[in-house]
């Protein structure tokens, strides 16, 4: 027997409502009532389950309630729906609650067909939400069923977790370490990326040879590129980024691919990468005149607006009158002083590395490998004593291997001793070593000579490692939680153990790049768990792990050699629902080492300075390294103490010039594609919309508190807003013991505050507590706390009048070419009439605000149960003869559903996907509570 979606069926001993992708013999089923968690398969073949056609029973007149009663249900049944009706399918599925601005994108992806798009919000507003959301809604519309993300290894594991997490959507890694494990799991000849329907792939795995075809064969017809401007291309940007860009051009040639980029930094004053990108959008903009700017060009600017949103803190913090908190950010720059016994070693390795790297006759190679080792020699000791021993007794890279090939030298010299921004091993945080002649070497016994100076250091003749302890003292004590950032592993441990020593009842991790990413998250988890903590990371820990919710203060122990390392570090806490008010940052560099000071200079504060003013970032200009190369070579190149003054050279110079005429590229640019493609009005109305049919935070706080009220759970409000429950309440039922464990205080807006559990819709908690209380009303009406009838008196009624409470299905069918596909659409509805029910349809009906009124009439007499049965007895009956005007009614919001539909598609509309939208039938009756006016005083007999 074949089912339709939407329809009831009764196995197993209880009824289901019959889903998408169900069969003839294989039907997918959710409990009527029940959450998306108790889905079942079942096979109702020949030998399989019996499986039978089910009618959604009328309420029973006997299990009566309160006027509170009718609220409950509706906002338990509005909680409980996850495939809301609405243009917007996805957000009742989501495990997040997305800001106002976030469906911007959404609803500039929607009247594309099909979704070209770059996303280039600032850090920290949500982009990944934003981008994913699109997903998430494109597969709950049936347009897609399969998506990618491409993005660098180390942001997968970030990928895949908010994914699962907040989308509900169950991806797999492609990376190096996996891709082999995962061709295990596949179907002769087939692929990883035809078996895996969501995946998460590294960019520069699937770039290569061995697998770049195999992916542009197999890629889904939805792919979100992070970090896309690692991959646009432009004049001296490298092979790499040729590889990836033509990659993604491929890509872009199936002119029905959905396509998402994603990116902080979009422009950056490089005009020919950000058209580069811009081409993969539409192939069209490469035509697109060099300067946009002027009233001759506005067409093309709005053509242009229509694919980008790019969007500051400040467009966003009051977006629609929705405050969205950001904290305030506070920075100093501290300094320190080197005790005489650490300057005289610096003095005597810096004697040493001004000769290692002037050896006469020696072949260019070995040179470079020398320069790359006095390097991380320099920067190891600026870093701590620990890191510059470790650096002084290893083998330097390539010293033995016999590397002749100055680029693969340099290449990783740059990976250990500098900062790059992209690859695999951008993280590497060991120390890059020093020795590079034979072991019985006078050079060898000299270095090692220094390495045991080096140990002495450590301690008390510490004085980096002295203001660091008092500072996370303070920042401890006045309640901030502290993350302090390191170059080198050695430097982490030794910080890490110092500190545990000195703070006492104070909490201390390390997090380095000898733990695994899966250790890394485990053991930050476990940190968070400590009222006092500070957590000790290198660079491993600078992107892929958001780290607001349990720390809010940040310090640079090691200024970074690449300024783009600021803000991955930063970021990682100065965001979107940081918990703590403020946040710290604090820099620590050494005032007579002269590395700190020429990195300072050159490039950290630059890079702030450009921050301030232009409330983004910039990164630095291509000819970061190579400045750096000609800085370091004129240290080495001094003679003793000299003070190298680096904003006197006229290299410096041309650089800061360089990077000032990007930023005001990025300011232009931000200023001629402010999003204006989508007005707020529009978005303001979609989300009324949306929050009347499927309930907000308001809906959610009036549950819960309802919910908790009725079990006899005490709820005490705060004076911040929050709420207080006791969870020491052993007699209430063991779902309201499960919430109680989950939330024992919780709060309903956007404020985060540690120790409180937001409580936004889509919540867990909420989600099973609504489905509880709704499965018990239609299970078990007798002792359900939500009651399904009820008789109310009350003087807000001049006659009888009576509440229905619906839910409607329907059949939503989309086309796009030759495919069809049809989803489950569920909506809740109230409908009253006064006087006897209006069977045909006409007059008698109230409108929808006094609708809405009735549930908030406060009752003010009683009748006997007796009374109160037969009363509803008769409007049931009643009601019975309503199916006509109840399917007229399902007709009318299926065509308000339809045109919701088609105003969002907005100029999409008939170029690509259509819908149509049919009820299978009236309406289910949820609930009908009748309010009766208060007796007249002479008919009290």
């Amino acid at each position: 027997m074949t089912f339709d979606i939407g329809s009831m069926v009764r196995a197993r001993g209880r009824d289901w409502v019959v889903l998408p992708e169900s069969g003839a013999d294989f039907l997918l089923l959710r409990p009527l009532g029940g959450s998306d968690a108790e889905i079942a398969g079942v096979y109702a073949g020949e030998g399989g389950e019996e499986v039978t056609s089910a009618a959604f029973a009328p309420p029973s007149p006997a299990a009566f309630g309160t006027a509170s009663g009718a609220r409950l249900l509706l906002n338990a049944a509005r909680l409980a729906v996850r495939s809301g009706a609405g243009p917007f399918r996805s957000l009742s599925r989501l495990g997040v609650e997305p800001r106002p601005y976030q469906l911007v994108p959404l609803l500039m992806a929607l009247r594309q067909s099909p979704a070209r798009l770059m996303i280039a919000d600032d850090v920290g507003i949500g982009k990944t939400v934003e981008a994913a959301l699109i997903a998430r809604e494109l597969l709950d519309r049936g347009e897609i069923d399969r998506l990618t993300v491409l993005c660098p290894p180390h942001l997968a594991g970030q990928w895949v977790e908010e994914l699962r997490v907040k989308f509900g959507i169950d991806a797999v890694a492609v990376l190096p370490g996996t891709a082999r494990r995962l061709e295990k799991g596949c179907n002769p000849g087939q692929s990883v990326f035809e078996r895996y329907k969501f995946t998460v792939v590294s960019l520069d795995l699937v770039k290569s040879d061995r697998w770049r075809q195999d992916f542009l064969t197999n890629a889904p017809d939805f792919v979100i590129v992070d970090e896309a401007h690692a991959s646009a291309e432009g004049e001296g940007m490298g092979t790499k980024r040729h590889q990836r860009y033509r990659l993604l051009e491929d890509l872009a040639r199936k002119e029905d691919r959905h396509l998402i980029l994603v990116t902080a930094t979009p422009h950056s004053g490089k005009e020919d990468a950000f058209r580069s990108l811009l081409r993969l959008l539409n192939p069209d903009f490469a035509r697109l005149p060099l300067d946009l700017s002027g009233a001759q060009n506005e067409r093309a600017r709005a053509t242009l607006a229509r694919h980008l949103v790019q969007r500051g803190r400040k467009d966003i913090a009051e977006y629609l009158q929705e405050d969205t908190p950001f904290p305030t950010r506070r920075d100093a720059e501290l300094h320190y002083a080197l005790h005489p016994d650490y300057a005289a070693l610096f003095d005597d390795v810096l004697a040493y590395a001004r000769e290692s790297v002037h050896v006469p006759g020696e072949a260019q190679s070995r040179t470079r490998i020398r320069w790359w080792a006095a390097l991380g020699l320099l920067r190891a000791l600026a870093s701590s004593p620990q890191a510059a021993a470790a650096t002084l007794r290893e083998r330097a890279i390539a010293a033995d291997d016999g590397e002749t090939d100055e680029a693969v030298i340099d290449r990783l010299g740059r990976e250990l001793v500098l900062d790059p921004e992209e690859g695999e091993d951008s993280a590497l945080d060991m120390t890059p070593g020093a020795q590079v002649d034979g072991e019985q070497s006078e050079t060898t016994g000299r270095l090692l000579t220094l390495a045991s100076r080096a140990d002495a250091l450590a301690g008390a003749k510490d004085n980096k490692l002295k203001l660091l302890t008092a500072q996370v003292q303070g920042l401890v004590d006045q309640g901030f939680a502290p993350i302090v950032f390191c170059r080198f592993i050695a430097t982490a441990e030794a910080v890490a153990e110092h500190l545990r020593g000195a703070l006492k009842g104070s909490e201390v991790l390390a997090v380095t790049g000898r733990h695994t990413p899966d250790e890394r998250v485990d053991r930050v988890e476990e940190l968070a768990r400590a009222e006092r903590r500070v957590l000790v990371a290198t660079d491993c820990l600078s992107e892929g792990i958001n780290l607001q919710a349990a720390f809010s203060a940040v310090i640079h122990y090691d200024l970074p050699w690449n300024p783009t390392r600021l803000d991955q570090r930063e970021g990682r806490v100065d965001r979107y629902g940081q918990a703590s008010p403020e946040v710290r940052v604090l820099t620590i560099y050494g005032e007579d080492n002269r590395i700190d000071t020429l990195i300072l200079e050159v490039l950290v504060r630059k890079h702030r300075l450009i921050r301030a003013t232009l409330g983004t970032s910039v990164p630095a200009p291509e000819e970061a390294e190579s400045l750096l190369d000609v800085l370091l070579s004129r240290v080495l190149n001094a003679q003793g103490r000299e003070v190298i003054q680096p904003l006197l050279f006229e290299d410096v110079q041309a650089f800061d010039l360089k990077w000032r005429d990007a930023a005001e590229g990025e300011k232009k640019s931000r200023s001629r594609f402010a999003q204006n493609s989508i007005r707020p009005e529009e978005v303001a109305s979609e989300l009324r919309a949306v929050r009347e049919a499927l309930g907000d935070a308001h809906a959610a706080q009036d549950f819960v508190l309802d919910a908790l009220s009725g079990a006899g759970v005490s709820v005490s409000p705060r004076v911040d807003g929050s709420f207080e429950a006791d969870p020491a309440q052993a007699d209430v039922r063991p779902e309201y013991r499960d919430f109680l464990r989950g939330a024992r205080r919780f709060r309903f807006d956007a404020q985060t505050e540690r120790g409180v559990t937001p409580l936004a819709r889509n919540h867990p908690l909420v989600e099973q507590l609504a489905s509880t209380v709704l499965g018990q009303a239609l299970d078990a009406p007798l002792e359900a706390a939500a009651k399904r009838v009820g008789v109310i008196r009350t003087s807000k009624v001049a006659t009888q009048t009576t509440l229905l409470l619906l839910r409607h299905r329907f059949h939503l069918t989309g086309r796009k070419g030759n495919r069809t596909w049809q989803t489950l659409a569920e909506e809740l509805d109230l409908l009253a009439y006064a006087g006897r029910a209006p069977a045909d349809g006409k007059g008698g009906w109230l409108d929808a605000e006094a609708t809405r009124a009735l549930l908030a009439l406060t009752p003010e007499g009683n009748l006997d149960p007796v009374q109160k049965e037969d009363r509803l007895t008769r409007v049931l009956a009643d009601v019975q003869g309503l199916d006509g005007p109840l399917m007229a009614r399902a007709q009318e919001r299926a065509a308000a559903l339809l045109e919701a539909h088609e105003r969002v598609r907005g100029a999409a509309r008939g170029q690509g996907v259509t819908y149509s939208v049919e009820p299978p039938g009236p309406p289910d009756l949820l609930g009908i509570y009748v309010f009766l006016p208060l007796p007249k005083l002479g008919a009290l007999s």
